[in-house]
């Protein structure tokens, strides 16, 4: 940023916990130190909180977990936990004045949608809001870490990964070829449990619903799925 120049950056955009990229939650003080360099430099922050948003990560946002300001939050499939296709953003007091002013100066900003406000997407996102729930990520820890092909169990609230390595404490990983999380991901699935292999490495993600409950857990976290990816590359001998 400094090399271009600050005042040609007009914002920085990131998820408060990386999704897809691996669901890798940040470093202790990772966004203290870049809303102070934003702050800095005057430089607006977007939110993405397609993932975290709507109690994900224990609290209502991700933003409000790690101390950010964004000035723009987008928001998608917990508004509605996907029942209902809807999306939106949630504009600042700092560019919402700003637009205030514009539309008074110029008249009122055009912007809309061929399906905004779609009465039956607004009302199922009004009632999934009510409904939150816990209890996830230890459970997954005490089942799993300990596996000696699990590098890492990790996450932030119920939103969680399991990432997969040849050798743990080497952290070194498997051969991409032997698509070690796709395996795993089509014998939970085989178990009717649906978890989904990132691109990230050899990794597991797990979203459930926000309503689920601690039975549930129990019955997700049970599925052997991780043993039996390991026997079977063990009789193959790529371990």
């Amino acid at each position: 940023m400094l090399a271009e120049g600050p005042d040609t950056v007009g914002t920085f955009v990131g998820e408060p916990v990386l999704g897809t990229g691996g669901i890798i939650p940040p470093p202790k003080g990772y966004w203290k130190a870049i809303q102070e360099v934003l702050d800095k430099h005057d430089i607006l922050l977007i939110a993405d909180e397609v993932v975290c948003g709507f109690a994900r990560t224990g609290q209502k946002y991700g933003s409000h977990l790690y101390g950010m300001r964004p000035d723009f939050v987008t928001i998608a499939k917990g508004l509605s936990s996907v029942y209902l296709r809807i999306y939106g953003s949630i504009i600042g007091e700092r560019v919402w004045s700003i637009l205030e002013q514009g539309t008074e100066q110029h008249g009122p900003l055009g912007h809309d949608w061929t399906y905004s406000g779609h009465t039956l997407c607004a009302a199922a996102a009004l009632a999934n809001i009510q409904v939150v729930g816990p209890y996830w990520l230890p459970r997954m820890k005490a089942e799993l870490e300990c596996h000696p092909t699990v590098g890492e169990v990790r996450g932030i609230g119920i939103l969680s990964a399991v990432e997969f390595m040849r050798d743990p404490k080497a952290r070194i990983p498997f051969e991409p070829g032997l698509q070690v999380g796709e395996r795993a991901a089509a014998t939970l699935l085989e178990n009717e449990v649906i978890a989904r292999a990132m691109p990230h490495a050899d990794t597991l993600g797990y979203a459930p619903p926000l309503i689920i409950k601690r039975g549930e857990v129990d019955i997700i976290v049970a599925v052997r799925a991780v043993d039996t990816t390991y026997r079977a590359l063990k009789t193959e001998g790529a371990i």
